[in-house]
Parts: structure tokens; C-alpha cells; sequence
């Protein structure tokens, strides 16, 4: 009973710090900032522990952030695409620096190195592609989009642990998930659609609709997080047993580390940029 009144008071203000910060584009730059930093540093921490693999975990941690804040930067065109050079210089060095480190593992350190900036870094900095966009007047902020992304996530792990409780049967991917269900994963695509018709009409009524998406659209919009969501979940589970692993940390009281809490919106929000720039070329 303890553990879930402490994880419902962490949900809470988790979800409320989120929806809060998409209010304000410097709110949301800071909280996600700060969110890959504490991410990528706890997934190199995890990595440590193998044998003969040593990341620089200060320098992918600072280099995360830096690809995010230069990433949220081009794409409100508040600075020019020259801002990624220095990114570029660290991933130089993260790679010539192992020629001389000694490690036991070098070709492990190295794909561990990468894999926090294309994992992590990478993933969340689609959160500025999908919070910009760009007028004739300039470009403009829009919260609708990466805000309903994350609504979606988490209506979908409300619906597929409501059906998956009461109807569950069949296993979805017992190898690396056991308690996850199909009838679990329809329930919570029903609600993620349910909740995708009530925006696009709530948007509309209110004339927050920015990018003009139908109905239909709202809904393919939330399917795609609904599968690359559960994807980005398996993906996590799949990491956590490889290194042999409960939780990925403990910052969350009652939810794990962070990669417990966004390991769905890793592959989520660059599958909705991808399936939003699809439709634009239709």
C-alpha cells in the first residue's frame, strides 16, 4: 500500500512537470535537458558495470545535452546549423580517444558511447523538430503535437494495464516481457484512439489544430506512438535483461530510473516525426 501511494504521488508530479513545461519553450528546453542528461548519464553508469567496457561518462552525458539544446536551438532558428560543429568535435574524440585509453573492450566502449547519443540523445532531441514549426512569418512554437505524443504514451500504459489485468491471456513477448499481453496492447490502442478523436476535435474547436490533421490522421498519429511506444518499452526490457537488471535506477520513488519512465518515448517520438513528415509528402 506504501509503495503505491509513493508511486502514485511520483506519477503525479512526473505528469505534471511535463504538461506544465509545454506551456513555455524555454520551460520545456530546460525539463528535457535535464531529463536526457540524468538519462544518458544513467545509461552509461549501467553499461560501466560490463566487464572491459568504460564510456566517458561525463563527456556523453555533456555531449547529450549539448546535441539537444543545439537540436531545440536550430529548430526554433535561434541559432544556425553551425551550432552542431562542436558536437561533431566530441563524437571525434570520443572515438580517436580510445586509440590510446587501453581498454580491454574498446570495440564495446565505443558502441555503448554511441548508442547513448543515438538512443538517448538523439530521441529526445526529435522533441524540437516536433515542438517548431515553420510559418511565413517565421517559425512558431506549438505544443499540441509533442504534448499529445506523450499523452498517448501514457493513456496507452493506462489502457494496456487496465485490459491486460482483467483480460489478459495471450502473451505478447514472453522472451522478454512477460506480463505484457495482446488483449493488454488493443485495450490500450482503444483508448490512445479513443483519446486521438477527442483531440483532433477538442483542437478544432479551439483552433489548435496547427498542422491541419484530420480525424484519421489524429488516429494514425496514435497508433504509430501506440506500437513504436510498446517497441521503445521491449527494447528497454530487452537492454535490462542483457546487463541482468531489475529497475535502470532509482531517482523516480515507486517508478524506477529514467529509462524505466521514457523508454517509450524513445522510439515514439522520432516514428511520429517520421509518420508526420510522411504526410506531408502525400
Amino acid at each position: 500500500m506504501k509503495n503505491l501511494i509513493v508511486r502514485t504521488i511520483t506519477g503525479v508530479i512526473f505528469v505534471t512537470a511535463i504538461v506544465v513545461s509545454f506551456i513555455d519553450p524555454t520551460a520545456v528546453t530546460l525539463l528535457f535537458a535535464l531529463v536526457t542528461g540524468l538519462t544518458v548519464w544513467e545509461f552509461t553508469g549501467l553499461v560501466n558495470r560490463r566487464e572491459g567496457i568504460d564510456t566517458n561518462r561525463m563527456i556523453c552525458t555533456v555531449a547529450g545535452v549539448y546535441f539537444f539544446l543545439a537540436m531545440m536551438g536550430f529548430c526554433s532558428e535561434l541559432t544556425p546549423s553551425a551550432v552542431f560543429i562542436p558536437y561533431l568535435i566530441t563524437i571525434i574524440y570520443l572515438l580517436v580517444a580510445e586509440l590510446y585509453a587501453k581498454n580491454p573492450d574498446p570495440v564495446g566502449t565505443w558502441a555503448y558511447t554511441m548508442m547513448s547519443q543515438i538512443y538517448i540523445a538523439l530521441p529526445f532531441s526529435m522533441l524540437g523538430v516536433l515542438a517548431f514549426r515553420a510559418t511565413p512569418v517565421g517559425t512558431e512554437y506549438v505544443s499540441t503535437i509533442p504534448l499529445s505524443v506523450f499523452v498517448f504514451l501514457w493513456l496507452n500504459d493506462t489502457g494496456a494495464y487496465c485490459c491486460g489485468s482483467l483480460l489478459g491471456r495471450h502473451k505478447l513477448f514472453p522472451r522478454i516481457s512477460p506480463g505484457k499481453s495482446w488483449e493488454g496492447s488493443i485495450g490500450g490502442a482503444v483508448f490512445v484512439t479513443a483519446a486521438a478523436v477527442l483531440i483532433w476535435h477538442l483542437t478544432e474547436l479551439y483552433n489548435m489544430n496547427e498542422l491541419q490533421l484530420s480525424a484519421m490522421e489524429w488516429v494514425g498519429l496514435g497508433l504509430t506512438v501506440v506500437i513504436f511506444g510498446t517497441w521503445g518499452d521491449l527494447v528497454e526490457s530487452l537492454l535490462k535483461r542483457t546487463l541482468g537488471i531489475k529497475d535502470s535506477g532509482k531517482i523516480l520513488p515507486g517508478h524506477g530510473g529514467m529509462l524505466d519512465r521514457f523508454d517509450s518515448s524513445l522510439l515514439a517520438m522520432p516514428a511520429a516525426v517520421v509518420y508526420l513528415y510522411t504526410l506531408t509528402l502525400l
